[in-house]
């Protein structure tokens, strides 16, 4: 009888690791601009996200333990009225590379528009089908664009049913008349950002990160020079989609996450065949990061 309990409980425990949650998520409330020595609500609010986002099963993947996708949403508190508060969120993901201990940031963005009511311990809880929480909408949103984008480096527009999520949340969220949500002319908010992503216009963008992880970044361990060539390939073709839509926000989404990794990519081993076209390129497409690319030229 004692064996079979033992049994059943590895088998259960087997059970639970295989069917994890997708995400692995710090989550940081900051509240250092906010007046006051009563701050417990921020403290609750903490740890009840980690454990919304974190206990969640966001979808029907089977997903182990060791797969879960690393990542991080960071609120910094900037005013409060009683129960309504204005923050910000950085919402950023990394994506581990085969072969090596090295972790790539996938996401990396900086959304200035949050604003959301909350009263110390209530519950969290998203209704898909209707807009009940800003604070919910949102963090129900870069729960899905994480895991969406995040799948889209492992397989082509393996992302597709998590980006379509991420889209229903934001049609929800509309009625809500808050402005991250809506089709404003010029902003680059929430609306842009799923609608860029799912837009058939720009689907080369999801090709170029499957081609820049899967045969880029993962190649590098057994064949370096195959792997930086295809590096340099996808990140020439972001010009092309730069063309399509200038200042197109998932232009701006690729290179918060990746300026870094690109510079430190060229500056180490051989020369690729297209170095100056790309340095020129970078130039006209991310001029923000122009302090940048003069280490690759």
């Amino acid at each position: 009888m004692m064996r079979k309990l033992v049994f059943l409980f590895a088998l259960f425990l087997m059970t639970i690791n295989l069917n994890s949650q997708e995400l692995n998520c710090l989550v940081t409330v900051n509240d250092s601009q906010i007046a006051g020595s009563n701050k417990q609500v921020f403290t609750t609010l903490q740890k009840s996200l980690t454990e919304f986002i974190n206990q969640t099963k966001w979808t029907n993947r089977v997903v182990k333990t060791e797969e879960r996708i690393d990542c991080a949403m960071t609120i910094i508190v900037t005013a409060r009225d009683n129960n309504t508060f204005t923050a910000t969120i950085q919402v950023q993901s990394t994506r581990p590379v085969y072969g090596s201990s090295y972790a790539t940031p996938i996401l990396n963005i900086k959304d200035n528009d949050f604003t959301f009511k909350y009263n110390e311990f209530d519950p969290l809880i998203y209704n898909k089908n209707a807009f009940e929480s800003n604070l919910i909408s949102t963090i129900v949103f870069y729960a899905y664009t994480i895991i969406g984008v995040d799948a889209d480096t492992f397989s082509e527009f393996g992302g597709e049913a998590e980006l379509n999520e991420a889209q229903n949340v934001m049609l929800q969220a509309q009625q809500s008349g808050l402005s991250a949500w809506q089709n404003v002319v010029g902003k680059q908010n929430r609306f842009l950002m799923i609608d860029n992503l799912l837009s058939s216009k720009l689907k080369s963008y999801r090709n170029t990160l499957y081609d820049y992880h899967i045969k880029g970044l993962d190649n590098f361990a057994t064949n370096k020079d195959f792997g930086k060539q295809a590096v340099e390939d996808a990140v020439l073709t972001v010009e092309n989609i730069y063309n399509k839509s200038i200042g197109n926000f998932l232009i701006r989404m690729f290179f918060d996450a990746k300026a870094d990794e690109i510079v430190s990519i060229y500056s180490d081993g051989p020369r690729t065949k297209n170095a100056a076209r790309v340095a020129t390129s970078l130039k006209n497409i991310s001029p923000n990061n122009n302090s940048k690319w003069k280490d690759i030229e």
